[in-house]
């Protein structure tokens, strides 16, 4: 895959761009030619993102602090993009939280209630107001992140687990209802990432449960899996080098995505990358696809 212009003179809004897996994506979208209007709650890290994609790749960029489960402040950063082009071309929700971490009777309810907001809400309402133009044009890309508990059982992080697998089925429903329109919807599971939400599993110790906690020990230790492998597999989603490729939950450093180019049609006719009950109706046609592969 090229790794210089993929993504030339498209306009991308990112939320959630001020560290972490937002930072990597919106500095590998600014290598790759994308204008940028970037989105965090955090003004200082947000800027230094923005000036680092100016000053290393010459990228236009506005930034904007904003909360997505605010409605008006995601609003207010798809109206300052127009300073850059008249529509975006590529829509990437990043912003997320772990919420309350413990056994959910036991935590509190306005904290699961926000993280809901954060990571659910907060998707629809960018989604909510870019999908009209998009549409207008028929053109455009739209990345979800999904991670860890969106496809099986995250005890202690039940509102993160439930929001995540929430985005998932929203990514794959919301696929359907648009693609006559030429709009390409799909969800990253970028992996285990040294993240500042890392550091929130450690410090909340066995209230993480120990499993988890000792997994969390382990990978804070060996590195993880880096931003860049996400942010690399956004590029591709967001790019021509993923054509009509929709509807799917995508495992950044596990699945073969960079051996995809020219299958989305294939792909996109099974059901393997999305959520599915497992039983026999649901194993046959995927033990079959499986075979092909």
């Amino acid at each position: 895959m090229s790794t210089q212009g993929l993504l030339q003179g498209k306009l991308a809004l990112i939320t959630g761009a001020g560290r972490g897996i937002g930072e990597a994506i919106a500095l590998a979208f600014a290598r790759e030619g994308a204008k940028l209007a970037l989105g965090a709650r955090t003004e200082s890290e947000i800027a230094r993102v923005a000036g680092c994609c100016k000053k290393d790749f010459g990228a236009d960029v506005i930034f904007r602090c904003i909360d997505v489960a605010d409605r008006s402040t995601v609003l207010a950063l798809r109206d300052a993009s127009r300073a850059l082009a008249p529509a975006v071309d590529i829509l990437v929700n990043c912003a997320g939280i772990y919420g309350p971490i413990g056994r959910m009777d036991e935590v509190e309810a306005s904290e699961w209630i926000r993280a809901v907001e954060v990571n659910l809400f907060g998707n629809f309402y960018a989604c909510h107001a870019i999908l009209p133009e998009m549409i207008q044009r028929r053109k455009g890309k739209i990345i979800n992140l999904s991670g860890g508990g969106a496809a099986s059982p995250l005890p202690q992080f039940s509102a993160y687990g439930a929001s995540k697998a929430a985005i998932v089925r929203l990514t794959e429903t919301l696929a359907e209802e648009v693609k006559k329109f030429n709009i390409q919807i799909n969800a990253i599971a970028p992996g285990g990432v040294n993240s500042r939400m890392l550091d929130e599993v450690l410090a909340a110790g066995d209230r993480a449960g120990k499993e988890f906690a000792a997994r969390a020990k382990k990978q804070k230790q060996e590195g993880g899996v880096p931003p860049t492998v996400a942010a690399e597999l956004a590029v591709y989603l967001a790019s021509e080098e993923s054509g009509m490729l929709t509807g799917k939950l995508i495992n950044a450093p596990h699945d073969p995505w960079r051996e995809w180019t020219g299958q989305a049609e294939r792909l996109n006719s099974t059901p393997l990358f999305t959520l599915r009950r497992v039983d026999a109706f649901t194993l046959k046609p995927l033990l079959s696809e499986i075979e092909r592969m």
